[in-house]
């Protein structure tokens, strides 16, 4: 039965090694499949439909810039008197031009617009990115933790051999032989587990990399540590300088602080200026010609209608104003949140990674020899290899974590974070 055990441990190593799982086929190894966090980035920037989709928003309302800026088209007229006992017609053209002030006005609300869709763009980048590194860290930590498994199987398996090496000199009893293999079947059943957590998050950065799921993703590659401390008042300043959703808010703010001043423009009337040319016959023969140039003015009369609108204009930029503000208490919230989690998990992976871990694998260590030497338990060995594997495995979680919320913080703040 020992033989046995090991040898299903040795196929399963095996196996891992070679990136495959039970029942799940090999990693691709294309050269254009993305292995760091900065391939990752790069593929989602240039594959995501909705980032492109963000990019043609922001494109077309570039397009609106010019269109605020022109003039009405012209109005040409021919008359051509059919009545008359000699031929007459008469050619016009009429300009209207707005008044003074609204082309402007209603250029700069354009222009408005298209910095808010500017925003609205970086808004979905940062959060593609941050979808990105979410998942791509999450990959991390499942490489991480099979690695850490596989190590504390061939631990235990070492630890079997060591028990059954003393029973068989009769200086330990066979069930500690038990608890071994025990043990060692925990351990494979750990790491089919994880092996087979890797398609359902590799079907999320799939999904954040717009690729079509099914193949399994290369481990990938480790990566410097986060930095351990973030200023607190620099992040938050940075928060309402750069983040994107509150500069669109305020580009929006802008555009509709122009539409008022458009609306107010509806109580002066439009300026037309145009000219008619005339042909007459004359009496005697032949034809006159004449040439009268005119103004043309529409008549703003309705002035509840007008005040209606720009009193709607400035309910609607008091409302953007006040969701502006109400963005930037979430998003600070959500700021100090972030904050709190990331130097928390930043504390816990010094905590593990400098005390804990350590000090469990010399506690490993210690309660070997003392095993070998036969002043402890097999029991006792136990507890110190699934101490040490506990904490190895919060070591990976809470380097994951401080990442992940590193990427959360970088989102909100609209810049990468030093």
């Amino acid at each position: 039965m020992v033989r046995r055990t090991t040898l299903v441990a040795v196929i399963l190593l095996a196996r891992l090694a070679a990136g495959a799982g039970p029942g799940l086929p090999a990693a691709p190894t294309d050269a254009n499949i993305p292995e760091t966090l900065t391939e990752y980035l790069q593929y989602a920037a240039r594959h995501s439909p909705a980032l492109q989709a963000a990019f043609e928003d922001w494109r077309a309302a570039v397009e609106q810039i010019p269109q605020a800026k022109a003039l009405p088209d012209p109005t040409f007229t021919y008359n051509y008197f059919i009545r008359q006992i000699d031929d007459r017609q008469r050619v016009g053209l009429m300009q209207m031009f707005p008044w003074f002030g609204t082309i402007a006005a209603r250029t700069d609300a354009a222009a408005a617009a298209a910095k808010a869709a500017q925003s609205r763009y970086d808004v979905r980048r940062r959060q593609l990115f941050a979808e990105v590194k979410q998942a791509f860290y999450e990959y991390v930590y499942l490489a991480g933790a099979t690695r850490v498994a596989q190590e504390n199987l061939t631990l235990m398996q070492h630890f079997e051999e060591v028990a059954r090496t003393k029973y068989i000199t009769a200086a330990a009893a066979h069930p500690d032989i038990v608890r071994a293999q025990i043990e060692v079947a925990r351990l494979q059943n750990e790491l089919i587990t994880l092996e087979r957590q890797r398609t359902p998050v590799v079907a999320r950065l799939h999904a954040a990399l717009n690729r079509p799921s099914g193949a399994l993703l290369p481990w990938p590659r480790s990566e410097p540590d986060s930095p351990a401390e973030i200023d607190r008042e620099v992040l938050l300043a940075t928060l309402r300088d750069r983040n994107p959703e509150l500069q669109a808010m305020e580009s929006e703010v802008e555009r509709l602080n122009r539409e008022v001043a458009v609306a107010r423009r509806n109580f002066y009337p439009d300026i037309g200026v145009g000219a008619e040319w005339m042909q007459m016959p004359m009496s005697g023969g032949g034809n006159e010609q004449d040439m009268l140039v005119g103004i043309q003015l529409n008549v703003p009369i309705w002035r509840g209608s007008y005040r209606a609108g720009e009193m709607q204009a400035r309910a609607m930029a008091r409302r953007a104003q006040h969701e502006r503000k109400d963005l930037e208490n979430s998003l600070v919230a959500r700021t100090e949140r972030a904050l709190f989690e990331f130097e928390n998990s930043g504390r816990e992976v010094r905590l593990y990674r400098d005390v804990l871990v350590p000090r469990s694998q010399e506690l490993v260590d210690a309660s070997e020899t003392a095993y070998m030497a036969g002043t402890i338990d097999f029991l006792r060995l136990i507890d110190a290899q699934q101490t040490l594997l506990r904490f190895q495995l919060a070591r990976e979680r809470a380097q994951v974590d401080q990442r992940q919320r590193l990427a959360e913080l970088e989102m909100l703040a609209g810049a990468d974070l030093p």
